[in-house]
Protein backbone atom coordinates (compact mmCIF):
# COMPACT_ATOMS: atom_id res chain seq x y z
CA UNK A 1 0.00 0.00 0.00
CA UNK A 2 1.58 3.22 -1.20
CA UNK A 3 0.10 6.50 0.07
CA UNK A 4 0.96 9.54 -2.05
CA UNK A 5 0.90 12.62 0.15
CA UNK A 6 2.30 16.13 0.16
CA UNK A 7 0.96 18.20 3.03
CA UNK A 8 -0.66 20.80 0.75
CA UNK A 9 -2.71 21.17 -2.41
CA UNK A 10 -1.66 22.36 -5.84
CA UNK A 11 1.50 20.24 -6.15
CA UNK A 12 0.20 17.70 -8.64
CA UNK A 13 -0.16 14.91 -6.09
CA UNK A 14 -3.16 13.40 -7.87
CA UNK A 15 -1.28 13.41 -11.18
CA UNK A 16 1.63 11.59 -9.56
CA UNK A 17 -0.67 9.02 -7.94
CA UNK A 18 -2.64 8.40 -11.15
CA UNK A 19 0.37 8.11 -13.44
CA UNK A 20 2.15 5.93 -10.86
CA UNK A 21 -0.83 3.57 -10.90
CA UNK A 22 -0.70 3.47 -14.72
CA UNK A 23 3.02 2.67 -14.68
CA UNK A 24 2.65 -0.09 -12.07
CA UNK A 25 -0.22 -1.64 -14.02
CA UNK A 26 1.81 -1.51 -17.21
CA UNK A 27 4.69 -3.26 -15.43
CA UNK A 28 2.39 -6.21 -14.86
CA UNK A 29 1.30 -5.53 -11.27
CA UNK A 30 -2.35 -5.81 -10.31
CA UNK A 31 -2.99 -2.23 -9.30
CA UNK A 32 -5.78 -0.39 -7.50
CA UNK A 33 -6.16 3.35 -6.89
CA UNK A 34 -8.05 4.93 -3.99
CA UNK A 35 -8.82 8.65 -4.17
CA UNK A 36 -9.27 9.91 -0.61
CA UNK A 37 -9.91 13.54 -1.51
CA UNK A 38 -13.49 13.79 -0.26
CA UNK A 39 -14.10 17.37 -1.36
CA UNK A 40 -12.36 17.68 -4.73
CA UNK A 41 -11.55 14.22 -6.15
CA UNK A 42 -9.71 14.38 -9.46
CA UNK A 43 -8.13 10.99 -10.22
CA UNK A 44 -11.13 10.00 -12.34
CA UNK A 45 -10.70 13.15 -14.43
CA UNK A 46 -6.97 12.54 -14.92
CA UNK A 47 -7.65 8.96 -16.01
CA UNK A 48 -10.56 9.93 -18.27
CA UNK A 49 -13.10 7.92 -16.28
CA UNK A 50 -15.76 10.52 -15.58
CA UNK A 51 -18.60 8.37 -16.93
CA UNK A 52 -17.82 5.19 -15.00
CA UNK A 53 -20.36 3.66 -12.62
CA UNK A 54 -19.40 1.23 -9.82
CA UNK A 55 -21.26 -2.01 -9.27
CA UNK A 56 -23.15 -2.16 -5.98
CA UNK A 57 -23.85 -5.65 -4.68
CA UNK A 58 -22.93 -6.58 -1.12
CA UNK A 59 -20.68 -3.54 -1.19
CA UNK A 60 -19.18 -1.37 -3.91
CA UNK A 61 -17.03 -2.88 -6.65
CA UNK A 62 -14.82 -0.15 -8.16
CA UNK A 63 -14.87 0.18 -11.95
CA UNK A 64 -11.72 -0.59 -13.90
CA UNK A 65 -9.97 2.13 -15.85
CA UNK A 66 -7.14 0.93 -18.10
CA UNK A 67 -6.95 -2.18 -15.95
CA UNK A 68 -6.81 -0.20 -12.69
CA UNK A 69 -9.51 -0.50 -10.06
CA UNK A 70 -10.46 3.07 -9.13
CA UNK A 71 -12.48 3.98 -6.05
CA UNK A 72 -13.55 7.59 -5.54
CA UNK A 73 -16.39 9.51 -3.92
CA UNK A 74 -16.75 11.17 -7.33
CA UNK A 75 -18.87 8.18 -8.38
CA UNK A 76 -21.50 9.28 -5.87
CA UNK A 77 -21.01 13.06 -5.67
CA UNK A 78 -21.20 13.66 -9.42
CA UNK A 79 -21.26 17.47 -9.67
CA UNK A 80 -22.40 18.05 -6.07
CA UNK A 81 -20.27 19.34 -3.21
CA UNK A 82 -19.49 17.31 -0.08
CA UNK A 83 -19.77 19.77 2.85
CA UNK A 84 -18.40 17.42 5.50
CA UNK A 85 -16.96 18.37 8.85
CA UNK A 86 -16.23 16.85 12.24
CA UNK A 87 -17.39 13.26 12.74
CA UNK A 88 -18.95 13.18 9.25
CA UNK A 89 -15.46 13.24 7.75
CA UNK A 90 -14.32 10.23 9.75
CA UNK A 91 -17.56 8.37 9.07
CA UNK A 92 -17.30 8.99 5.32
CA UNK A 93 -13.72 7.71 5.25
CA UNK A 94 -14.60 4.61 7.27
CA UNK A 95 -17.57 3.89 5.01
CA UNK A 96 -15.41 4.05 1.89
CA UNK A 97 -12.88 1.69 3.44
CA UNK A 98 -15.59 -0.67 4.69
CA UNK A 99 -17.87 -0.99 1.65
CA UNK A 100 -15.23 -1.18 -1.11
CA UNK A 101 -14.81 -4.70 -2.46
CA UNK A 102 -11.33 -4.79 -3.96
CA UNK A 103 -10.19 -7.60 -6.20
CA UNK A 104 -6.83 -9.20 -5.29
CA UNK A 105 -4.12 -6.61 -6.01
CA UNK A 106 -0.36 -6.36 -5.76
CA UNK A 107 -0.34 -2.61 -5.08
CA UNK A 108 -2.92 -0.19 -3.73
CA UNK A 109 -2.01 3.42 -4.50
CA UNK A 110 -3.75 5.84 -2.14
CA UNK A 111 -4.12 9.44 -3.27
CA UNK A 112 -4.12 11.17 0.10
CA UNK A 113 -6.16 14.34 0.66
CA UNK A 114 -4.32 17.67 0.61
CA UNK A 115 -3.08 19.09 3.87
CA UNK A 116 -2.86 17.46 7.27
CA UNK A 117 -6.48 17.76 8.33
CA UNK A 118 -8.99 15.25 9.66
CA UNK A 119 -9.12 13.01 6.59
CA UNK A 120 -5.35 12.71 6.32
CA UNK A 121 -4.91 12.00 10.02
CA UNK A 122 -7.76 9.47 9.99
CA UNK A 123 -6.21 7.78 6.95
CA UNK A 124 -2.90 7.50 8.77
CA UNK A 125 -4.76 5.82 11.61
CA UNK A 126 -6.91 3.45 9.55
CA UNK A 127 -4.27 2.50 6.97
CA UNK A 128 -1.56 1.17 9.29
CA UNK A 129 0.29 -0.77 6.58
CA UNK A 130 0.75 2.17 4.23
CA UNK A 131 4.13 3.41 3.08
CA UNK A 132 4.37 7.07 2.12
CA UNK A 133 5.62 8.82 -0.98
CA UNK A 134 5.94 12.55 -0.29
CA UNK A 135 5.36 14.85 -3.27
CA UNK A 136 6.79 18.37 -3.31
CA UNK A 137 6.30 21.22 -5.76
CA UNK A 138 8.81 23.60 -7.25
CA UNK A 139 7.55 26.66 -5.37
CA UNK A 140 9.80 28.28 -2.76
CA UNK A 141 7.04 27.91 -0.15
CA UNK A 142 6.92 24.11 -0.51
CA UNK A 143 10.08 23.02 1.42
CA UNK A 144 8.60 24.21 4.72
CA UNK A 145 5.48 22.11 4.06
CA UNK A 146 7.59 19.09 3.15
CA UNK A 147 9.52 19.51 6.38
CA UNK A 148 6.32 19.55 8.42
CA UNK A 149 4.98 16.49 6.60
CA UNK A 150 8.18 14.53 7.11
CA UNK A 151 8.33 15.56 10.74
CA UNK A 152 4.81 14.18 11.26
CA UNK A 153 5.42 10.91 9.39
CA UNK A 154 8.80 10.18 10.94
CA UNK A 155 7.54 11.24 14.37
CA UNK A 156 4.85 8.56 14.08
CA UNK A 157 7.49 6.05 12.90
CA UNK A 158 5.69 5.63 9.57
CA UNK A 159 7.72 4.30 6.61
CA UNK A 160 8.58 6.90 3.98
CA UNK A 161 9.77 5.45 0.67
CA UNK A 162 11.06 8.80 -0.51
CA UNK A 163 10.47 12.38 -1.64
CA UNK A 164 9.91 13.46 -5.23
CA UNK A 165 9.71 17.00 -6.60
CA UNK A 166 6.88 17.41 -9.10
CA UNK A 167 6.44 20.02 -11.85
CA UNK A 168 10.11 20.96 -11.59
CA UNK A 169 11.46 23.52 -14.04
CA UNK A 170 15.14 23.03 -13.28
CA UNK A 171 17.65 21.91 -10.69
CA UNK A 172 16.84 22.71 -7.07
CA UNK A 173 18.63 21.94 -3.83
CA UNK A 174 15.90 23.00 -1.40
CA UNK A 175 13.74 19.86 -1.43
CA UNK A 176 16.64 17.36 -1.63
CA UNK A 177 18.22 19.03 1.41
CA UNK A 178 14.97 18.62 3.38
CA UNK A 179 14.85 14.92 2.48
CA UNK A 180 18.47 14.53 3.56
CA UNK A 181 17.70 16.33 6.83
CA UNK A 182 15.24 13.56 7.77
CA UNK A 183 17.27 10.70 6.32
CA UNK A 184 14.62 10.02 3.69
CA UNK A 185 15.54 8.88 0.14
CA UNK A 186 15.51 11.62 -2.49
CA UNK A 187 13.93 10.06 -5.58
CA UNK A 188 14.48 12.91 -8.02
CA UNK A 189 12.36 15.35 -10.00
CA UNK A 190 9.43 15.09 -12.39
CA UNK A 191 9.73 17.80 -15.01
CA UNK A 192 6.80 20.07 -15.80
CA UNK A 193 5.97 18.39 -19.11
CA UNK A 194 3.62 20.21 -21.41
CA UNK A 195 2.14 16.94 -22.71
CA UNK A 196 0.30 16.08 -19.48
CA UNK A 197 -1.14 19.57 -19.11
CA UNK A 198 -2.19 19.57 -22.77
CA UNK A 199 -3.86 16.15 -22.41
CA UNK A 200 -5.84 17.38 -19.42
CA UNK A 201 -6.83 20.57 -21.23
CA UNK A 202 -8.28 18.72 -24.22
CA UNK A 203 -9.90 16.00 -22.11
CA UNK A 204 -7.63 13.24 -23.40
CA UNK A 205 -6.39 10.33 -21.30
CA UNK A 206 -2.60 10.40 -20.69
CA UNK A 207 -0.76 7.37 -22.06
CA UNK A 208 2.70 6.13 -21.13
CA UNK A 209 5.01 6.90 -24.02
CA UNK A 210 6.97 4.21 -25.85
CA UNK A 211 10.76 4.45 -25.96
CA UNK A 212 11.83 8.05 -26.35
CA UNK A 213 8.28 9.31 -26.85
CA UNK A 214 8.61 11.92 -24.12
CA UNK A 215 11.75 13.35 -25.70
CA UNK A 216 10.18 13.32 -29.15
CA UNK A 217 7.09 15.07 -27.85
CA UNK A 218 9.18 17.68 -26.09
CA UNK A 219 10.97 18.36 -29.37
CA UNK A 220 7.66 18.60 -31.23
CA UNK A 221 6.22 20.96 -28.65
CA UNK A 222 9.37 23.06 -28.73
CA UNK A 223 9.18 23.21 -32.50
CA UNK A 224 5.51 24.14 -32.38
CA UNK A 225 6.27 27.03 -30.05
CA UNK A 226 9.50 28.37 -31.48
CA UNK A 227 9.22 27.84 -35.23
CA UNK A 228 6.28 30.23 -35.69
CA UNK A 229 7.95 32.78 -33.44
CA UNK A 230 11.17 32.38 -35.42
CA UNK A 231 9.42 33.01 -38.69
CA UNK A 232 7.72 36.12 -37.39
CA UNK A 233 10.85 37.44 -35.69
CA UNK A 234 12.87 36.78 -38.84
CA UNK A 235 10.35 38.69 -40.89
CA UNK A 236 10.60 41.69 -38.59
CA UNK A 237 14.34 41.71 -37.92
CA UNK A 238 15.97 40.43 -41.11
CA UNK A 239 13.79 42.43 -43.46
CA UNK A 240 14.14 45.72 -41.67
CA UNK A 241 11.01 45.60 -39.60
CA UNK A 242 8.67 45.17 -42.55
CA UNK A 243 5.26 44.59 -40.85
CA UNK A 244 3.68 43.48 -44.11
CA UNK A 245 6.03 40.52 -44.41
CA UNK A 246 5.47 39.66 -40.76
CA UNK A 247 1.71 39.57 -41.33
CA UNK A 248 2.19 37.48 -44.47
CA UNK A 249 4.20 34.90 -42.49
CA UNK A 250 1.56 34.63 -39.74
CA UNK A 251 -0.53 31.94 -41.54
CA UNK A 252 2.63 29.87 -42.05
CA UNK A 253 3.39 30.01 -38.34
CA UNK A 254 -0.18 29.10 -37.47
CA UNK A 255 -0.12 26.09 -39.82
CA UNK A 256 3.16 24.86 -38.34
CA UNK A 257 1.79 25.23 -34.83
CA UNK A 258 -1.41 23.28 -35.58
CA UNK A 259 0.49 20.54 -37.41
CA UNK A 260 2.99 20.07 -34.59
CA UNK A 261 0.31 19.93 -31.91
CA UNK A 262 -1.66 17.41 -33.99
CA UNK A 263 1.41 15.17 -34.21
CA UNK A 264 1.92 15.43 -30.45
CA UNK A 265 -1.70 14.56 -29.72
CA UNK A 266 -1.65 11.59 -32.10
CA UNK A 267 1.64 10.15 -30.85
CA UNK A 268 1.23 10.67 -27.11
CA UNK A 269 -2.37 10.42 -25.94
CA UNK A 270 -5.06 7.81 -26.39
CA UNK A 271 -8.41 9.43 -26.98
Amino acid sequence: MLAVTGGKGGIGKSSVASVLALVLQREGLRTALLDLDLTAPSDHVILGAEDCVPTEEHGVEPPRVDGIELMSVAWFLKEHAAPLRGDDVTNALLEILAVTRWQPADVLVVDMPPGLGDVALDAVRWLPNAEYLVVAGSSRVVPATVRRTLRLLTGLSLPVVGVVENMARGESEAVPSVASEFGVPWLGTLLALVNLAFAAAIGSRPRIAEGHGVVASACLIGASLFMPAGFLLGGVVIHGGDPGLGIALLPIGAILLIAALALVARSMWAR
